[in-house]
Parts: C-alpha cells; structure tokens; sequence
C-alpha cells in the first residue's frame, strides 16, 4: 500500500494541509475582531448632522449642531437618514479595507464578506433603522 516514501509523502501533505488550514482559521478570527470594532462617522454637508454607526451599522451617536434648531422637522429628519446612508457606505469600504487586508477581497471567504455588508447597506434595499 504505501512505502516509507509515500507515507513520508502524505505525512508532509497532511502538515501542509493543516497549517494552511491554521493560517486560514487565524486570518478568520483576525477579521473577526477587526470586524467587531469598526465604527464610521459622516458629516452632513453644512457639518449639522454627525452620525457615527458600528460594524452592524446600527446608529451608536448622533450629534446635531446648535444651527439644526433654525429648520422644520422634515429636513432635519432627511438630513440624518442621508448622513446615516453615508456612514453606512463608509462602513462598506472600512469592511472591504480590513478584509482585504487580513483574508483578501479576492478570496470567496472575502467576497462573501464585502458583499453581505453591502447588501445590508444598499440604499435601494432601504435604510436599516
């Protein structure tokens, strides 16, 4: 069945196998954490609106200057959904940044990743509030 040499062989092709799989689980885990903290932060045009959301992009500050007071509820409401949409797509590009950097955006693993959080970002898919 197998000789020394092909045992030796399949030995070293399992050691390969497992510390690629090793590597690939560090990486993972590393994307993980790095993930986890993430926030981003978006400022309206006129710097009224400032809106900071986590990895989730779940809204975690809203700061809206003294000015925001001069103007009708509606605009201002329209002033942080857009700031918030802003922030969300910054998220996108810090999530394809860290995943580029610990797994490779060209990896499946890596696709899966950006394109989960964009999907969860898309605009046309609505604003998560």
């Amino acid at each position: 069945m197998f000789d020394a040499r092909g045992l030796g062989e399949a030995e070293r092709l399992i050691d390969e196998w497992r510390g690629a799989i090793e590597v690939r689980a560090s990486r993972a885990r590393e994307l993980s954490s790095r993930l986890a903290l993430l926030t981003e932060t978006a400022r309206s045009p006129d710097g009224l609106v400032t809106v900071t959301v986590g990895a989730g992009g779940d809204l975690t500050g809203l700061d809206l200057g003294e000015g925001i007071r001069q103007r009708p509820a509606t605009v201002t409401a329209r002033e942080i959904m857009t700031t918030l949409r802003a922030a969300r797509s910054a998220m996108v590009a810090a999530v394809t940044v860290t995943t580029t950097e610990t797994i490779g955006a060209d990896s499946a693993t890596g696709r899966a990743v950006i394109e989960t959080f964009a999907a969860r970002f898309r605009p046309e898919d609505g604003c998560r509030d």
